[in-house]
């Protein structure tokens, strides 16, 4: 019998666990039942991933930066993955803002709905916890954003996963290997090569597990979801969003096909995993490790490009959450204030929503701390904030869950063009996590 691919495996076990939801949901005792025993699960595949993914960054960048060879390669390499970046995050954002105004999601909401909704998570804890991040954001100074990249304290920085910090060390280590003689720089890159090869089988092993993994989160997921009448009311504008994101995804393809000359179908089916799991985790972070190994080994993109462009990505290219932020900036305003749906407004949106993405932690609902930066950009009124928010609070894990597919598939994407544009896309070489099995038996 032919061996089930594992995209399939991750499928049947999402489609179990939403319907072994629903069942807990209707069952007396269900939702502590799966709080207590199964979402637990889902936890520890989510902290594995997380386990790997800045020893990984560290391996593959420092080692795919001194295999260039050249600092020159450095340079190109970096211009172009910022500005295909910037490049597909202002089409995200102008996507977004185009169906939104001619939707309209918002207009002629019930007033009832709107109470009812403002009392039920005006005043939730999550709510004032995404208020109170944002305001700090807010309050640091402009270049904050510049000086955070710079570490006082490597170990710190591995610590915290800060991810930029992670990987401005891992370039400047890459750079001064270049200028270092070969022969010193050589034990140290045998190293993190060695070390590389080492987490990407980790990578082999953890996969094993996700198909139960991903039956645990989905299920974790469909428990929250408590008042389907509200997701109802919402059901116009989680569809513009999800709808955006899907004109996103082929946006994507169109450029998998004319620029890098691959199938689409062939590309969709090479990164699924990566999407599975991000639908899942709601994290780029966290699926990261993944979306590395399915990029070089099964996507034919070099360490050196993969290295560089998807830890970038999954800190500063957030197409999704981009697209998400300009739509739902515009919703609220439609329900609340319309008042301020000006076009200098949604042109100032355009603006902030690019740089707060390029700004947005690649964790569960960093989004909504983002849409409080860009609202508040353009004026919106303070005390209205809460009531915001609370707005789009009851749908937000879902769409947060999609827009992160589409985070995955960006960052991909332009790994692949990159690779493309640098002769560095080669035939894919997958590996299987017994391929020395037998050898070391």
């Amino acid at each position: 019998m032919k061996k089930l691919e594992l995209h399939w495996k991750i499928i049947i076990g999402m489609v179990l666990g939403i319907l072994f939801g629903f069942l807990m949901n209707a069952v007396g005792g269900g939702k502590g039942f799966v709080t207590d025993w199964i979402a637990p699960f889902g936890t520890i595949f989510i902290n594995l991933l997380k386990l790997i993914a800045v020893p990984l960054i560290l391996a593959s960048l420092i080692k795919g930066i001194s295999d260039l060879k050249d600092i020159s390669k450095i340079k190109s390499m970096g211009l172009r993955t910022i500005i295909i970046y910037v490049g597909t995050t202002l089409i995200a954002i102008v996507i977004g803002l185009s169906i939104v105004n001619v939707i309209k999601p918002g207009a002629g909401m019930p007033q009832d709905t709107i109470e009812k909704i403002k009392l039920k998570y005006e005043n939730d804890a999550d709510v004032s916890d995404k208020l109170m991040k944002a305001s700090a954001q807010k309050d640091a100074g402009p270049l904050q954003a510049l000086v955070d990249i710079f570490p006082s304290n490597i170990f710190q920085s591995l610590g915290d996963a800060s991810m930029l910090q992670v990987i401005f060390f891992a370039l400047f280590v890459g750079i001064c290997l270049l200028l270092i003689p070969e022969k010193k720089a050589k034990p140290l890159i045998d190293f993190f090569d060695s070390l590389n090869e080492v987490v990407m089988k980790m990578v082999d092993l953890i996969m094993l597990f996700a198909p139960y993994a991903v039956f645990a989160l989905m299920a974790n997921v469909i428990i929250a979801f408590d008042d389907t009448e509200i997701l109802l009311k919402l059901l116009n504008y989680a569809l513009c969003v999800v709808g955006g994101l899907a004109l996103m995804i082929g946006f994507y393809l169109v450029l998998v096909k004319v620029y890098t000359k691959k199938s689409p179908l062939w590309f969709l089916k090479q990164i699924s995993p990566a999407q599975l799991l991000a639908f899942s985790t709601s994290s780029s972070a966290a699926t990261l490790p993944v979306t590395m190994e399915r990029v070089e080994e099964h996507l034919g993109v070099d360490k050196e490009v993969s290295g560089f462009v998807l830890p970038v990505g999954a800190t500063v290219n957030m197409d999704g959450t981009s697209l998400y932020q300009g739509i739902a900036a515009v919703f609220i305003m439609q329900v609340i204030w319309p008042e301020g749906l000006t076009f200098t407004n949604q042109l100032v949106i355009i603006a902030t929503a690019l740089l707060a993405s390029i700004g947005s932690a690649a964790v569960p609902s960093a989004g909504m701390v983002m849409l409080v930066i860009v609202l508040e950009s353009i004026g919106f009124p303070a005390e209205l904030l809460p009531i915001g928010l609370a707005l789009i609070f009851a749908v937000d894990r879902p769409l947060d869950m999609c827009r992160t597919v589409v985070n995955v598939t960006g960052d991909a994407t332009v790994s692949m063009m990159v690779a493309k544009s640098l002769d560095k896309l080669h035939e894919p070489r997958p590996k299987e996590w017994d391929d020395n099995y037998e050898a070391v038996k």
